[in-house]
């Protein structure tokens, strides 16, 4: 299982990124996929999901209304776009791959696999 994440960078607050994570050597509509972050000092929170078989997507209160979370089965891709973003958006974003239906999935513990991080700075 390989995870890439890509389109991380320097933003001021308001403006908008968009996060990218292609995966390979699974078979994508099994799994959940996830976007989690970790700010220095902090604990890796998940921050979206979306399940692989049926696009159902979760999000943490925080980012609700200004993240999206979205996929393209067929190029085994899933993208976070992240708009209106706030200096507490900071953070190295991950994205992780886990099963369905894992009721606790915004804890690290939900990830079977991680992707390497990107980062995400958002100046006041």
């Amino acid at each position: 299982v390989q995870l890439q994440a890509s389109g991380g960078g320097l933003v001021q607050a308001g403006e908008s990124l968009r996060l990218f994570c292609v995966a390979s050597g699974f078979r994508f509509n099994d799994y959940a996929i996830a976007w989690f972050r970790q700010a220095p000092g902090k604990k890796r929170e998940g921050v979206s999901l979306i399940n692989g078989s049926d696009g159902h997507t979760y999000y943490i209160d925080s980012v609700k209304g200004r993240f999206t979370i979205s996929s393209d089965n067929a190029k085994n891709m899933v993208w976070l776009q992240m708009n209106s973003l706030k200096p507490e958006d900071t953070a190295v974003y991950y994205c992780a791959v886990g099963p369905m239906g894992y009721s606790n999935w915004y804890v690290a513990e939900f990830a079977d696999y991680w992707g390497q991080g990107t980062q995400v700075t958002v100046s006041s």
